[in-house]
């Protein structure tokens, strides 16, 4: 079963890996953090060091604003967008650019010499607010299809989604140690070449060994890092359909997904249905 799954992804995630692996738990205390500081009107420990930068051409400008304030009109929103505008020392740009018209992406990250990551770069498609990815990898988006389609949500709802998607996977790295990243960096391109020469054998010793010391095999680094993704995104969206008559829908078409797709994932996103009951009484036990 693993081998025909990294036989599937293995392509795909040449080009895809790269926005490493984190720590959920620091992540989720730096947004309840946040959260709780915006409540309270400052935010804490906060500076001018840090700020984020949107470098958005004029042609693209209007959408992404529309993009941008749905993603705010929520609490969770409106509480990471103050972590990084006043960050003590970590600069996140946000851009709008061709080719993948209906994606994103994460990247361009650097640390300083306290391993603190100082800088990274979401890169959005210039169409987000159409496309809905695969289930298997993308639960949260991909719930919101139906939706869409019947007109209870516009596409501006699925563009703050994969902006908070996004900005899941930066927070996810901000834990990383850079030395971690670039062990996967070199790692992975070797893992690969073994993969693909050995008759995709991954109990082959080698690609054993490089397993654990990347913390995992190329296919296991990748759900995970879009898992936490998702994970961000559901945030969200928790936060953006609480009080609409079709929540709970939604989030058991989530949860089915979750099931179905990512049983080894299932704990994170329960966590996030049981941080706010109008989710978790939806039958998300």
């Amino acid at each position: 079963m693993k081998s025909t799954k990294l036989i599937g992804l293995f392509l795909p995630l040449t080009c895809l890996l790269w926005s490493g692996p984190s720590q959920r738990v620091a992540a989720q205390q730096r947004i309840d953090a946040a959260r709780s500081s915006v409540r309270d009107g400052y935010l804490a420990s906060a500076s001018e060091d840090g700020s984020l930068r949107e470098v958005i051409d004029k042609k693209y400008k209007k959408r992404y604003q529309e993009w941008k304030n749905e993603f705010l009109s929520t609490e969770i929103g409106r509480a990471q967008w103050e972590v990084y505008s006043h960050h003590p020392h970590l600069t996140l740009t946000i851009t709008v650019v061709p080719g993948n018209s209906h994606g994103a992406g994460s990247g361009k990250y650097k640390w300083n010499a306290a391993g603190e990551l100082i800088a990274a770069t979401i890169v959005l498609g210039p169409e987000i607010n159409e496309g809905f990815p695969s289930a298997v990898y993308y639960p949260v988006m991909n719930a919101l299809r139906p939706y869409e389609s019947s007109n209870l949500l516009n596409g501006n709802v699925l563009a703050a989604t994969k902006l908070a998607h996004e900005i899941g996977h930066v927070m996810k790295i901000s834990t990383t140690p850079e030395t971690l990243y670039r062990l996967q960096m070199r790692l992975v391109p070797a893992y690969n070449k073994i993969f693909l020469s050995n008759g995709y054998d991954v109990n082959d010793t080698r690609l054993v060994e490089m397993s654990k010391q990347m913390g995992g095999n190329p296919v296991e680094i990748w759900e995970d890092r879009e898992y936490w993704g998702e994970a961000n995104a559901m945030l969200f969206l928790r936060d953006r359909v609480a009080r609409e008559s079709f929540h709970c829908k939604l989030f058991n078409r989530i949860k089915r997904t979750v099931e179905e797709y990512a049983k080894n994932y299932e704990a994170r996103f329960t966590e996030i249905a049981k941080s706010q009951g109008v989710i978790y009484s939806c039958s998300w036990k």
